[in-house]
């Protein structure tokens, strides 16, 4: 099986660098909530929250 990987490089304005940034803040935030909620489940009452409740959730 052949992997292959492309690169490739852009240049926001920006105004797209702010949204960018402002966008990616918000997926870590979303995702750092989530892990936690379901790492708390698992160390708390060794419950495993799966991908349905964690979206539910939100």
């Amino acid at each position: 099986m052949t992997e292959k990987a492309y690169r490739y490089r852009f240049y926001p304005t920006l105004e797209q660098e702010d949204l960018l940034r402002r966008t990616l803040g918000c997926v870590r935030l979303v995702y750092n909530k989530a892990l936690h909620i379901r790492t708390q489940g698992w160390y708390e009452k060794q419950e495993r929250i799966d991908y349905k409740q964690t979206s539910a959730m939100l």
